[in-house]
């Protein structure tokens, strides 16, 4: 059963087409190395919660937007390897050097699917 790397990142709202550049950049590098598919989804109705949420999570900021994420990969193993070359990869480089968020506060993880309808 495929393997999903969840990501949750808070993005300066005025950086999003940078923002839009490098995910499309660092998709194509993930899937030279395995993965079957990335997502990227821009927060538009991210409410808050009583106890936690989204933009709590990840400490976001005025002007912020929550970003969520996945990779979908075909097993564990391809995203330990893909994972593994893809972040020695050149094209993971931002343009102009600089990531257009504050990666300290990306929460990420590694989860193997449970139900998949």
């Amino acid at each position: 059963m495929h393997y999903i790397d969840g990501f949750v990142v808070p993005v300066p709202a005025h950086r999003k087409e940078e923002y839009r550049a490098l995910c499309e950049q660092a998709a194509q590098v993930f899937k030279d190395y395995g993965a079957l598919r990335v997502v990227e989804c821009w927060g538009v109705d991210v409410p808050t919660g009583q106890v936690t949420d989204f933009p709590r999570a990840v400490q976001a900021q005025p002007g912020e937007t929550v970003v969520f994420s996945w990779i979908v990969w075909p097993s564990r193993a391809v995203r330990d390897e893909g994972n593994a070359r893809a972040l020695k990869d050149p094209r993971m480089a931002p343009a102009g050097g600089e990531m257009p968020f504050d990666a300290r506060r990306m929460i990420y993880g590694g989860f193997e699917v449970l139900a998949d309808v």
